[in-house]
């Protein structure tokens, strides 16, 4: 089989993989809930012949898929996490399929199909010519959470792995040459002490007070952090009755910024604000660590081959009926935010569904908002990434704009592209030992050979209940 014969098989088998991932979108799960995904995923790929390795890290929905032997060992990362309240149905107007319900607001019913069909279509290739070299697809639930791969990576599954391959539906095809944010989430819990707030307050030492000192001295501290720097918080406990001194209250933190170690310091620095609070009220906190991820490296070296795959494995055509759903739905987006959404594709984007196949050099050392758990993976081995177009330009991720597009033939066209475009590339690495030599070079380089320390304690294990629902990054 050569790279014509997987382009043949993949389009060949498009409709097995179209209806996978629409499944998967009409039965939408939450963090570490995915399980009939990765069902849906293991079944297939071990009737391709591939063994399974159930239940990694620790976590019911993680698995990893091998097919082959021997080295190189190059690794696909995949995802079908689904996020709360973005229930849609295929839609240009607002419409929940369950109210309140979780939906495909990021396209990870997409992201996990796609890398399903890539290590598929690869698998014939060793099995016909007998090749020496290793696949893996790795089943990576939780990532909306910015913790599953963590927990997998403290397990140390992805440690052997000479590189790995991923992508993420866009609204445009580009090469991921940019970084995204590390980032902590923390709660913080304080106690006091409960006492009747008119007849007794002097009796009680209110940790909701210690919550709303601790936010403030949060806010102040956004003035002495670095640009691009991000504090959020929400109250998750405040108290039971107005009228109750609280004894308990809570707060939940997102850190981030341009690197580990500058998220490392400014957790300290939280910390510190947080003794401080319980010590003004006379109360006591404690806090635990949910999820770290660390910042993403970028590989230009796996970049480049997925670069010259994307061409090599033709950018979908969109009809008339696809344009007009997408211009439609960008209607709904404020125009003030698809303007911006173009000058970050460098601002000459006319196409409401992009179809160049791009390779942004101002885009290159730049760190853009947001936080992925692939950053923990890109610490590990060389990691490269692309984008594809599967929702309009101007339309967000976590949006019912995007659940919509990701739902849509829009989508499944942008993940069909992924897969021919990293199949390729598996191709391509596997049968050049140069490209992993060179690779891994830079690795070392960018990583000025630090080595990968799991952000989350060892103490900390993955969540088994329905308690982490609103755990949501991004």
């Amino acid at each position: 089989m050569s790279k014509e014969g997987l382009l043949a098989w993949l389009e060949e088998n498009k409709s097995e993989f179209t209806n996978m991932a629409q499944e998967i979108w009409e039965n939408p799960q939450l963090a570490y809930e995915e399980t009939f995904a990765s069902d849906l995923q293991m079944t297939a790929l071990e009737k391709a012949g591939f063994r399974i390795k159930k239940k990694i890290g620790g976590i019911e929905t993680a698995f990893v898929a091998e097919y082959g032997s021997g080295k190189p060992i190059i690794g696909v990362l995949g995802e079908y996490d689904a996020l709360p309240g973005l229930s849609q149905s295929v839609s240009t107007t607002y419409d929940e399929l369950v109210p309140n319900g979780p939906g495909h607001g990021c396209g990870h019913n997409l992201l996990g199909t796609a890398g399903v069909a890539a290590v598929m279509a690869m698998k014939n290739l060793i099995a016909e010519k007998q090749l020496e070299g290793t696949i893996r697809y790795y089943g990576c639930p939780a990532e909306e959470v910015l913790s599953g791969k963590t927990f997998m990576a403290r397990e140390g599954v992805f440690n052997d792995l000479d590189c790995a391959l991923t992508w993420h539906p866009g609204t445009s095809n580009l090469v991921a040459n940019m970084s995204m944010q590390a980032m902590v989430s923390v709660k913080f819990h304080f106690k006091g002490i409960t006492a009747h707030a008119a007849a007794a307050p002097h009796a009680g030492r209110s940790a909701l007070d210690a919550v709303e000192l601790m936010n403030i001295g949060a806010n102040y501290m956004r003035e002495h952090v670095l640009d691009g720097s991000r504090i959020h918080y929400v109250i998750t406990n405040g108290g039971l009755a107005p009228n109750i001194v609280p004894d308990k209250a809570s707060v939940w933190y997102y850190l981030r910024a341009a690197t580990k170690v500058q998220v490392d310091e400014m957790l300290v620095r939280i910390k510190k604000i947080a003794q401080g609070a319980a010590l003004m009220t006379e109360t006591e906190v404690d806090s635990e660590i949910l999820a770290f991820a660390y910042e993403t490296l970028p590989n230009d070296t796996i970049n480049a081959v997925l670069y010259e795959n994307m061409k090599l494995a033709g950018a979908p055509v969109f009809t008339d009926d696809e344009k007009k759903f997408a211009e439609e739905l960008v209607q709904t987006v404020d125009p003030k935010i698809v303007a911006t959404s173009k000058k970050l594709l460098g601002g000459n984007v006319h196409e409401v569904l992009p179809t160049s196949n791009n390779y942004f050099a101002h885009l290159k050392g730049v760190t853009i908002g947001g936080s992925t758990d692939v950053g923990d993976v890109s610490w590990i081995t060389p990691v490269g990434q692309i984008m594809t177009t599967c929702a309009p330009v101007g339309v967000q991720l976590h949006s019912w704009q995007a659940t919509a597009s990701h739902g849509s033939s829009i989508g499944y066209k942008g993940m069909h592209f992924a897969a021919k475009s990293m199949a390729l590339s598996l191709y391509d690495i596997l049968l050049d030992s140069s490209i992993i030599t060179k690779a891994r070079q830079e690795f070392t380089e960018t990583t000025e050979g630090k080595p990968y320390i799991p952000g989350i304690p060892d103490e900390v294990t993955p969540p088994k209940s329905a308690d982490h629902h609103t755990r949501v990054k991004k």
